[in-house]
């Protein structure tokens, strides 16, 4: 992920020129590759806010744009977490989108992922975890202690 490892991969590992091509999803996009968006806990932490962020924005931990041609949209990034999540694990008759069958496995964000800047995605908060139509998280905003 670039957020974390982004700066190392650039002057320690790969260089320049190979470090911006690292998880080239725009160019898998182009090609009509179904990509993927996950974490490498517990490498990194299991946060796929923070997934959506660096996929969409390619920033390092310094700040710099790594590969700013392998950006992908708000839209793609989702779509990598959720739809083609589920088909890679051959899952997508039963999960990655809301349908009339499938399981109710969805989170609740305090703000819209398609709206927001896309600088400010790390800061959207998971009000709820929905898993099988059930409620297995819930956050309380006013008391974030009592989150149950």
């Amino acid at each position: 992920m670039y957020t974390y490892w982004g700066d190392w991969h650039y002057q320690s590992v790969f260089g320049p020129q190979r470090s911006s091509f690292i998880s080239p999803a725009q160019s898998a996009k182009n090609a009509g590759i179904l990509f993927t968006i996950h974490h490498h806990s517990p490498v990194t932490p299991p946060d796929l806010m923070t997934g959506l962020y660096a996929a969409v924005n390619r920033i390092t931990r310094s700040g710099m744009v790594l590969g700013s041609g392998g950006r992908i949209s708000v839209w793609d990034a989702l779509k990598a977490i959720t739809i083609n999540a589920a088909y890679q694990y051959h899952e997508e008759k039963n999960k990655g989108s809301l349908e009339i069958g499938k399981l109710a496995d969805l989170v609740i964000l305090n703000q819209n992922t398609l709206t927001i800047d896309p600088l400010k995605l790390r800061d959207i908060i998971v009000v709820e975890t929905i898993k099988e139509g059930k409620s297995v998280f819930k956050r309380d905003l006013e008391h974030p202690l009592n989150d149950h």
